[in-house]
Formats: C-alpha cells, sequence, structure tokens
C-alpha cells in the first residue's frame, strides 16, 4: 500500500523538446547536439519526482484533445499520475516549451503555455464544485502550484475557500514569472520554492546568499521559504529560524527541471517524515543528480 499523502500538482504539462550541446554557446552559436522531447512542465516535472519517490500524484491542468495531448495523457498514466481530473479542450492546443542548453547552461527558453493560460479557472473545477473538494468542504492535502497560471487566477486561488485547508507549495514557472507568486508572500499555510534570482524579484531587492533571501521573503511576511543559488549553499527559513546546506559537488550536463526536481524530491522527503535538514539535504542531493544526467531515486 502507498503511504504517502495525496498531492494535487496544478499548472503546466506539456512537452519538452530540448536542444542540447556539448559546447558552450552564445548567441547565434550553430552547434552540434541533441533534441529531444519529454513530458515537461513545471507541474509535470514535480510530479514525475514526486511519482519516483513514490507518491501518486493528481494532475490539474489543461491538455488539448489532439493527437500530442492523447499521447500525453498516455505519458502521464504511464508514469504512475493521476489523470481522471484533467480539462481537455477541443480547441486548444497541447502546450509546448522549447529550450536550448549549452555546456555554460541555458542559452534561451520560450514557454508556450497559452492553452494553460485560456483554460483559466476551468482545470480548477474539481477543487472547487468536486469531487476533489468544495468551498464548504476544502481540500485538505498537499498542493503543488506553479506559477504558470496566470496572476488573476493566482490572486483568486490565494483568497479563495477552496484552498484554505491546503498545504500549498509554490514555484515560479522562470525568473520571468516570479512576480506572479506575491499573492502567497502573506499566505498562511503557502511554502515557496525559488532560486537567489527569483526571491530578489519577489523582494524587489538583490539578494548575496540564499539565506538572506530566505530572511528577505520571512521579512516579507512569508510563512516558510526555500531558496537555492546553483552550485552555492541553499536556504530554508521559517519561524523555527533558517538553515543552511551547500549541494554535492557535481558536473553539470542539464539544468532545465532542476527546481522542480529539488521542490518535488523536499515535498517527498517530508511526506516520508524527514526532519528540516534531512529533507534539504534530500532535495539537494535529488537536483545534484538530476543536473548531472542522472535520474533522482
Amino acid at each position: 500500500m502507498n503511504s504517502f499523502p495525496p498531492i494535487l500538482c496544478i499548472g503546466s504539462v506539456l512537452w519538452d523538446v530540448i536542444g542540447r550541446s556539448a559546447s558552450h554557446m552564445r548567441q547565434g552559436s550553430d552547434v552540434p547536439g541533441r533534441i529531444t522531447r519529454l513530458p515537461g512542465g513545471v507541474a509535470m516535472n514535480i510530479a514525475m519526482t514526486l511519482a519516483r519517490f513514490g507518491m501518486t500524484p493528481t494532475l490539474l491542468t489543461a491538455i488539448g484533445r489532439d493527437a500530442e495531448g492523447d499521447e500525453l495523457v498516455l505519458a502521464c498514466q504511464r508514469l504512475g499520475m493521476n489523470t481522471d481530473h484533467i480539462y481537455r479542450s477541443e480547441d486548444l492546443p497541447t502546450d509546448r516549451y522549447m529550450a536550448v542548453e549549452g555546456a555554460n547552461g541555458l542559452i534561451a527558453a520560450i514557454a508556450d503555455a497559452h492553452s494553460l493560460e485560456a483554460a483559466d479557472a476551468k482545470i480548477l473545477t474539481p477543487l472547487e464544485h468536486g469531487p476533489l473538494g468544495t468551498a464548504a468542504a476544502p481540500y485538505d492535502g498537499l498542493i503543488a502550484l506553479d506559477g504558470n497560471l496566470k496572476l488573476p487566477l493566482l490572486n483568486d486561488i490565494a483568497l479563495s475557500p477552496a484552498f484554505a485547508r491546503a498545504d500549498l507549495r509554490v514555484a515560479p514557472a522562470s525568473p520571468g514569472k516570479a512576480e506572479r507568486l506575491s499573492p502567497f508572500l502573506t499566505h498562511a499555510r503557502a511554502t515557496l520554492y525559488v532560486n537567489l534570482e527569483e526571491a530578489g524579484l519577489l523582494c524587489q531587492c538583490e539578494f548575496s546568499t540564499a539565506s538572506d533571501a530566505a530572511k528577505g521573503l520571512l521579512d516579507r511576511g512569508a510563512l516558510r521559504a526555500l531558496v537555492t543559488d546553483g552550485g552555492n549553499p541553499a536556504a530554508e527559513g521559517s519561524a523555527d529560524g533558517i538553515i543552511n546546506l551547500p549541494p554535492p559537488e557535481v558536473l553539470v550536463t542539464r539544468v532545465t527541471g532542476a527546481g522542480d526536481t529539488f521542490m518535488a524530491a523536499h515535498i517527498a522527503a517530508e511526506a516520508a517524515g524527514d526532519d528540516r535538514e534531512a529533507a534539504l539535504n534530500r532535495a539537494l542531493k535529488a537536483a545534484a543528480t538530476y543536473v548531472s544526467g542522472e535520474t533522482p531515486l
């Protein structure tokens, strides 16, 4: 029997098209490499890692009723996810994300999540009108929420009685969307997962360390914050104080999805009963394993 608590993953589930090269790249580079297409999106990346750690995530997202969408839903099911409550649109195509990575990291990326944004609040119907919950009987489990949703919808979620009892774990889709998380800065039940740049954007200032960033988020009213900083020490801050741990040193071969892996591994560690330091350490190890090209277990 699966002893883990249930968890909902709300946000982007799409196809990742990633071009990777072992060469250093700059604007205009034309180099050999590999191009892959895999299930992706913030909610999907989190769900995949949760499933690897033994949890059964339920997806709340929008996927088109096109051939790519049918293939994506089947892939989600094969990976151990519950797809019963996905909003399937007849007139919206399945979303896609495209990125180029070199030996020097992410070169450029474009996220086409227009269908998710167009579906808007329709993806939340199972939480607001059953069967997962209602305003009168709110869902009281874990929710992983990504910042690909539009700001008005994120505002609504922050204030909605349907989310009033949930353990919200929130992450931006990218630094460019970090400020969308502002409704959760003072939320009584939200944990923020951000990197150093995203923390600075949320607080409208610059931080030199993850620890400083975690303190800055707490000073702004955050309940709890986890801040990563690449190969530098990460921090977890709450009313119980701030802890710091360095990530393992590894050879970086990919970066897209590393933050999602960190977040999912941390959630799974806490769901398994790990304390603060053990959970942070497990999350850092999982992210390091991921960026080295291996599969976190």
